[in-house]
């Protein structure tokens, strides 16, 4: 299969075979991430800091990864799926084993928190990429399976994690982990290119405005030229066209540098980087300009928050308070990851309802959610802690249904911009939530007041955003409140969504 835009590969063949590797994909990434909650105990009894401290290490490697979406998805769109892929593996390995080997928990956040959630970054950027591509129609189908990888990872993990620390103790089943995320590398090799990487893009186009500029010369009239010396005048063209490319693939320093360090080309080029950071600014502003937008990021970045740390501290919850003597066969984060998968499927299925408002569908699973977080401190039995453990997973899959309220909003042509600023405001409410909850219990040494103030911050979010989409605002808008969602198979508009 050539690299090459073809609509007759979407919505079948081999892009079943990269559902498939990009299910698998994200299950090994995000496997021990979602999992996290099982060693966060351990590292509590590792290294004797705070629980606040040890926080971090959890929140970074889920926060990272959403705030640095922007750059993850250039890398896919620069250098292709599997490149990126590759090189994700080699991340997400190295920075579990470098954990392994870990002196104390700043240099835990480093190499589990920063490297592992780059490495993860990069792998979701990668997966729903090139699944795009292959997809058409069924879309929405695809990536369901795909993110779902994620919560199923998480339930496995869980389980396997808590094995591996009682039979080679945190150190081996950190080491084991990471080699089981090289794997990553043979997700990579089954992704087979349709679009052509974009710097090759960039290339090939030079090369035929080349060409076209060496080519397109008048001839003179051929009638008393020797056709011998033209055909030699045209292979020397071809090997100019040729020389050309090689100069551009070495970067000859003197062409580089009357290229691209010209004072003329590089004022050209400070003054093109600053249109288009104006430009994006003034896109940014108009979209915090809406206030049912505002309202969705104030919305995410309390849900982030506050639905989070549950998913770190669960399991610290039920030891800490005597409902439970170490971890049992099927953790709490376990509960919570499977849940995760199930709420993702069902509330994507309900919002393609055309009688059902995706946005108070998701302020409803937010109000839920805090709800729950409320229920959490006042719960005496760990079998209590394991029904809101699936609540809370269920209605925090109303992450698969963020770029349908996004679409819903702004639109599909504006989609990009919108749902990195979107996903922004949520990565940075995963990397504070955690370290919050910590913080309070190292204050009160309980978790009860820490999970009011996050149901509290839960709950202001629903019904903030509850309010702000309530038509009496504005009329004018009442009558777009489910515009139809477009298919689309230029994939570099879906690739930045990642």
């Amino acid at each position: 299969m050539s690299p090459q835009g073809s609509t007759k590969a979407l919505d079948g063949g081999w892009g079943w075979v990269i559902v498939v590797v990009s299910f698998t994909g994200q299950l090994l990434a995000y496997g021990s991430p979602q999992s996290v909650g099982v060693l966060y105990p351990e590292w509590l009894d590792a290294f004797q800091e705070g629980k606040g401290l040890t926080a971090w290490v959890g929140s970074l490697v889920s926060g990272i990864g959403l705030i640095a979406s922007p750059i993850c998805s250039a890398c896919v769109m620069n250098f292709g799926a599997r490149p990126v892929t590759i090189f994700s593996g080699v991340m997400v390995a190295g920075g579990l084993m470098l954990s392994a080997f870990a002196p104390n928990v700043q240099f835990l956040m480093f190499s589990y928190g920063v490297v592992v959630g780059l490495g993860c970054g990069l792998v979701y950027a990668a997966t729903v990429t090139i699944t795009c591509q292959y997809f058409d129609k069924r879309r929405g189908l695809a990536l369901g399976i795909v993110t779902t990888g994620t919560s199923v990872g998480g339930f496995l993990y869980a389980t396997a994690q808590n094995e591996f620390i009682d039979l080679f103790g945190l150190d081996g089943c950190l080491l084991i982990i990471g080699a089981l995320s090289l794997n990553l590398m043979a997700c990579a090799g089954l992704m087979r290119p349709l679009q052509l990487p974009g710097y090759l893009l960039k290339q090939k186009a030079a090369i035929e405005r080349t060409e076209e500029h060496l080519f397109s010369q008048p001839e003179k009239s051929m009638g008393g030229e020797d056709p011998i010396k033209t055909t030699v005048g045209m292979a020397e063209k071809g090997l100019i066209v040729k020389d050309l490319l090689i100069t551009k693939e070495t970067k000859d320093p003197l062409v580089y540098e009357k290229g691209l360090l010209g004072s003329t080309a590089l004022m050209k080029f400070i003054k093109q980087k600053q249109q288009s950071y104006s430009k994006y600014m003034h896109s940014i502003v108009e979209f915090l300009q809406d206030h049912v937008f505002s309202s969705l990021c104030v919305s995410l970045f309390l849900f982030s928050l506050g639905a989070f740390p549950p998913v770190l501290f669960m399991e610290d919850v039920a030891q800490s308070g005597g409902l439970i003597e170490g971890v049992s066969v099927i953790p709490l984060v376990s509960i919570v990851a499977i849940t995760t998968g199930v709420g993702k499927l069902v509330l994507g299925m309900m919002a393609d309802l055309r009688w059902i408002n995706s946005v108070y569908l998701y302020a409803f699973t937010v109000i839920s959610t805090g709800l729950a977080l409320l229920i959490i401190p006042v719960s005496t039995s760990y079998i209590g802690l394991q029904i809101l453990s699936g609540v809370v997973g269920f209605f925090s899959g109303n992450w698969s249904i963020t770029p349908y309220i996004t679409t819903k909003i702004v639109g599909i042509e504006r989609l990009p911009q919108a749902y990195g600023l979107l996903m922004f405001f949520g990565g940075f409410g995963i990397m504070l939530g955690p370290p919050v909850v910590g913080w309070f219990y190292d204050w009160t040494q309980s978790y009860d007041l820490a999970f009011y103030f996050s149901g509290g911050c839960v709950l202001l979010g629903g019904f903030g955003l509850f309010l702000s989409a309530l038509p009496c605002w504005n009329k004018n808008k009442c009558d777009n409140l489910r515009p139809d969602i477009q298919y689309t198979s230029n994939c570099e508009k879906v690739a930045s969504v990642a």
